[in-house]
């Protein structure tokens, strides 16, 4: 058996001599202990290429290419993408006209979140081979990702008709027309991903998410999906869980989990930030499950709120169940639901002896392995809500929202009503929220306030062809052009946040409510109307706003909506005296109260543990 290492130097010695047939005979014993000795096989190449032997050149570099880019893969699943960049490079030095390699290589530059590399390698791909279908996909997700939903929408159609089969990409489409605000034509999407491919469960929860924005799906129809969805993916899982074995003294330290794909700059993490600032550490130890794949800045503060932390982005669900086991977890937090990098399955297997699902999704999981969701009254009222929901409901007597307003916030400034002379309204929500049926109610808001002016803003909107959408649907109803004003990305959320001075009032999407956006528009001194509606996702804001006591902003019908925005539009003492005291009103209320609200948080979850403690025969 020879010392590959001693072979290789001396093989190469010969090589760089020239001695062909003494480098070869070499690497050829090396090649009989290590077949797929990528050194030997390259070099192999080489020699066969000096003595005018292409073909056998040619199969040697395959084969050397194709153990690079399965050490490449393999870097690539254990996260290790430097390395796994290396290794496509030296593949690509072999095989430099080989597209499923530059898609490769792509596909690790878009995890590292380096665009521009990964389009121009996805690009070089379709240069090599227009007809792959995994280069269009993967070059409309980087689109999408850059805001350009109209190349998006392109590479994915183009994708779809070379290759009709490929469910993933149906579920890519879905949510490019999702967050241009198509929101039909994604449900679609997901319904034909769900077709093909029944398995899918990333598109099954999309479909799920979906379904909350179109107000042609009434609550018992979603309710039902929900509940089909655990039937199929998840039960199956809760039915193998085996009994925990946790510590039942019932007053002693509990170990709280929290699951998350959004523990960072996410509307999500702007709420439950507060939360993990403010846990009482000497009764409550808390881990938190991140299921990230971008760290940022309040990443790092939401790492030393936590007592454990867990990356948990390349675990399988099983291995983070166990995980959740091996850390004698008391009570596991979903804060996703079904919405994007969920790890929902992990609540399937029953690792925790208590779970609860809170903030991220505005419905049911449809699990039976969650015990509990945590609401309020205003979003969930007693009685035919509790009919809606796999988990109990729990109602926190305050609201069940705690924002964690940003400390660099602009100042609020004067009315802009005051020097321009008419009123401007405003809305910075999701486009999948403003459906046809929002417009139509803002465009006859617009007509009934003579001069008014409509500010839509979204990152989406940076897509010239979803501007002009937005602007053919106003004009559809009569409203000119002129009159609104769409905003696409901006480059820092302190410019975001400045983009309210423009704003006099603020108009809330229905049936979705917005959350974040209502409270940085009332933290920036504007009323927003709502619309309360029938499900949580429908008064969300009438949540926000009766903790605020702001009940007089409150509709309950499009008529009611309209008027109350021209009442309020009409009243400019009333608007200077909102602009001048929301922030001061919402600093001093339930709703920004981190220590108050974790403190009602934490007293139910005693209760809950309390609750398991007195039934030990439930798993």
């Amino acid at each position: 058996m020879v010392n590959i290492s001693e072979a290789s130097a001396i093989a190469l010695q010969h090589f760089q001599a020239k001695r062909w047939s003494e480098a070869e005979q070499i690497y050829r014993q090396i090649l009989q202990q290590q077949p797929n000795q990528v050194e030997a096989l390259s070099q192999l190449g080489l020699i066969a290429q000096q003595q005018g032997q292409i073909q056998a050149a040619t199969q040697y570099w395959h084969q050397a290419a194709t153990q690079y880019c399965q050490l490449a893969l393999a870097c690539f699943n254990r996260r290790q993408l430097d390395q796994a960049i290396t290794y496509y490079q030296q593949a690509l030095a072999l095989q430099p006209t080989a597209s499923d390699i530059h898609t490769n290589l792509g596909n690790v530059y878009q995890d590292l979140g380096q665009a521009e590399a990964a389009i121009a390698s996805y690009q070089k791909a379709l240069t090599l081979k227009p007809d792959s279908a995994e280069a269009h996909n993967n070059l409309g997700n980087m689109y999408k990702r850059q805001g350009q939903l109209a190349e998006a929408s392109t590479h994915y159609q183009r994708a779809v008709v070379l290759r009709p089969d490929l469910a993933e990409t149906y579920n890519n489409l879905g949510n490019v027309l999702k967050d241009q605000g198509r929101m039909t034509e994604a449900i679609a999407a997901y319904r034909q991903a769900i077709a093909m491919k029944p398995g899918l469960m990333e598109a099954k929860s999309n479909l799920l998410f979906s379904l909350h924005y179109d107000s042609t799906h009434d609550p018992e129809t979603i309710f039902a999906e929900h509940k089909r969805w655990a039937e199929q993916y998840a039960e199956p899982l809760t039915q193998a869980a085996t009994p925990h074995l946790n510590d039942r003294t019932r007053d002693r330290r509990l170990r709280i989990g929290y699951v998350s794909p959004d523990f960072n700059a996410h509307p999500v993490g702007f709420f439950i930030g507060s939360v993990l600032a403010a846990h009482d550490h000497a009764n409550y130890e808390v881990f938190c499950y991140a299921n990230l794949l971008a760290a940022d800045g309040l990443t790092e503060q939401f790492r030393r709120f936590a007592d454990g932390w867990r990356d948990i982005i390349s675990l399988s669900d099983e291995q983070v169940a166990q995980l959740v086991r091996q850390d004698q977890i008391d009570i596991l937090v979903d804060l996703a639901g079904h919405t994007a990098g969920n790890r929902i399955l992990v609540f399937a297997h029953k690792p925790g002896p208590i779970q609860v699902t809170y903030l991220g999704y505005p419905n049911t999981t449809g699990l039976s392995a969650i015990d509990y969701r945590l609401t309020d009254t205003w979003a969930d009222p007693v009685g035919v809500a509790d009919t809606r929901h796999t988990e109990s409901l729990v109602r926190l007597p305050r609201g069940f929202l705690c924002y964690q307003a940003a400390q660099n916030a602009p100042t609020v400034e004067a009315l802009p009503a005051l020097t321009k002379g008419y009123v401007t309204f405003g809305s910075f929500n999701n486009l999948a929220k403003v459906t046809p049926e929002v417009i139509a109610t803002w465009a006859n808001i617009l007509k009934a306030v003579p001069q008014s002016q409509m500010v839509l803003k979204y990152k989406a909107l940076t897509d010239a062809a979803t501007r002009q959408r937005f602007h053919d649907l106003f004009t559809q109803h009569g409203v000119t052009s002129d009159r609104i004003h769409l905003l696409g990305h901006v480059s820092s959320f302190a410019e975001h946040l400045a983009l309210y001075h423009q704003i006099d009032i603020g108009l809330d999407s229905f049936p979705y409510n917005g959350t974040t956006t209502t409270c940085e528009a009332l933290w920036m001194g504007i009323p927003v109307i709502t619309l309360a509606g029938k499900s949580h996702a429908a008064r969300v804001g009438m949540s926000l706003l009766a903790n605020l006591g702001l009940t007089d902003l409150i509709a309950v019908s499009s008529n009611e909506y309209v008027a109350l925005a021209k009442r309020l539009a009409e009243d400019r003492d009333r608007l200077r005296y909102l602009r001048s005291n929301l922030r001061y009103l919402m600093s001093r209320s339930p709703l920004t109260n981190g220590r108050g609200f974790t403190q009602t948080l934490e007293s139910l979850y005693r209760q809950m543990w309390h609750r398991w403690c007195d039934a030990p025969s439930k798993p």
